[in-house]
């Protein structure tokens, strides 16, 4: 039977990420058809450098895909079978604070961990319902795939305040450690492996990875991880900023904290906190790293595409981000069945842990469904952690929902990043300060 064409729009047009987006559907248009491209975003001027190459993009690889970018949500949100929402409210300017804030407090700067991760979800929040709405209104039986960070914080949002929505709530980071293990092992792909692994959006582990035969991959992961940690020495690992070697390193410090499994390396953040602060530069973070990088190169590409009038020679291609979101629109649009880490209410799939918590796990995904996988009991240390950090994220919904000081409060207390309740609250006015055109006021 000949596959629909399906209609899509990209929310958050002006992203880094949009080309390697675009390109990976129009390249991919024999397992996932087609019709048309949308790109979507309040930020027209961002938009348009973006989409300007995008459009030259999609007419040198497939001229029969319509392809379009508006800043108007009517237009954006009409008729289509699939929103892939990517957006960062506030832009790398915000971002720069999430991170520089609580490092001058003495307290881990990361723009989806700790008090800057609660930041970025108390801006984030808002948009992404305005987005579910939107959808719901114009296009009822579509299904949101959103990538928007920090993925805990706005799922458990989601949950809360949309809770029949046809979203689903996504992380690439697991898949880009697993391209990363594939390579270690010498496989090549992901795709020749099963894994089972558990935990909160940047807060996992592995438990188990075997090969299609059934053959136990986990004993040379955890020997190469307890030398290495995840770094690669291979020019795909080499080229990586910094900051992402030092975070690859951490798994090896990370492994002997809970040798049993492996480790999502953002526990750093939670495990290894006095470590991580202690060797980030103050003055300059990640944010900076990115604006100056990949930010100008992405914006700069896409300047050269335009004056050229053609693509040819670009940098831009698909990726695992690029790669994973479209392989699930297909599992949803076609019924693939495949299994993917998504991040879904608990609902009894880890026996003794939160029903009510949002957490990533295994899924097996077909039309317009989506299984969890059952975990099981988990071990105590994991889930004390798990507990904790689910407590923290559940209160910075509920201060956003309540426009509640004590509330954000306690959030950051709740924090394992954070030492102390006069730490919090220190923090947390700061952020107020610099937020105070993104976050609701709180009372």
């Amino acid at each position: 039977m000949e596959r629909k064409k399906q209609k899509v729009v990209i929310a958050g047009g002006g992203s880094t990420y949009t080309a390697g987006i675009v390109t990976m559907l129009l390249e991919n248009t024999d397992v996932f058809p087609i019709e048309c491209i949308k790109l979507y975003d309040n930020n027209a001027e961002r938009q348009e450098k973006v989409a300007k190459a995008c459009e030259i993009i999609a007419r040198e690889i497939n001229p029969d895909v319509k392809f379009s970018w508006t800043t108007d949500p009517e237009e954006a949100f009409t008729d289509i079978d699939f929103v892939m929402a990517q957006i960062r409210v506030g832009l790398y300017a915000l971002r720069e604070q999430d991170e520089k804030i609580p490092l001058n407090h003495g307290v881990v700067g990361q723009e989806t961990c700790g008090p800057g991760g609660i930041a970025y979800g108390l801006r984030t929040i808002g948009a992404v319902i305005e987005m579910i709405d939107y959808m719901e209104k114009y296009s009822p039986n579509a299904w949101m795939l959103n990538y928007s960070n920090p993925a805990a914080i706005v799922a458990e949002a989601c949950r809360r305040l949309r809770p029949d929505s046809r979203i689903i709530n996504i992380c690439d980071m697991p898949v880009c450690l697993e391209e990363i293990f594939a390579r270690i092992l010498g496989l090549g792909s992901r795709k020749k492996f099963d894994v089972r692994y558990y935990g909160l959006n940047h807060f996992g582990w592995w438990t188990s990875i075997e090969d299609k035969e059934g053959n136990d991959l986990m004993p040379a992961l955890k020997k190469y991880c307890a030398e290495r940690g995840y770094e690669e020495f291979t020019p795909a690992g080499q080229h990586k900023e910094s900051s992402w070697l030092d975070t690859m390193r951490a798994a090896k410090q990370l492994i002997e904290i809970e040798p049993e499994t492996l480790p999502n390396t953002y526990l750093k953040y939670y495990l290894m906190q006095d470590e991580t602060v202690e060797h980030a530069d103050k003055n300059y973070t990640r944010a900076n790293e990115i604006m100056d990088r990949r930010e100008k190169d992405v914006f700069a590409e896409c300047d050269r595409i335009v004056e050229a009038g053609t693509a040819k020679g670009t940098f831009f291609a698909a990726s695992e981000h690029s790669q994973f979101i479209v392989e699930l629109a297909c599992a949803l649009a076609f019924n693939t069945k495949e299994r993917f880490l998504l991040i879904v209410p608990n609902n009894g799939a880890i026996e003794n842990f939160d029903q009510d918590a949002m957490v990533e796990i295994p899924c097996i995904v077909g039309k317009d469904r989506v299984e969890p996988m059952s975990i099981g009991r988990i071990p105590t240390f994991q889930k004390g952690l798990m507990e904790q950090q689910v407590a923290s994220e559940k209160l910075a919904v509920e201060a956003w929902i309540e426009q509640s000081y004590q509330k954000a409060w306690q959030s950051l207390t709740m924090n394992k990043t954070v030492p102390s309740a006069k730490v919090a609250k220190e923090i947390l006015d700061d952020l107020i300060e610099a937020n105070k055109e993104f976050w609701p006021p709180l009372n």
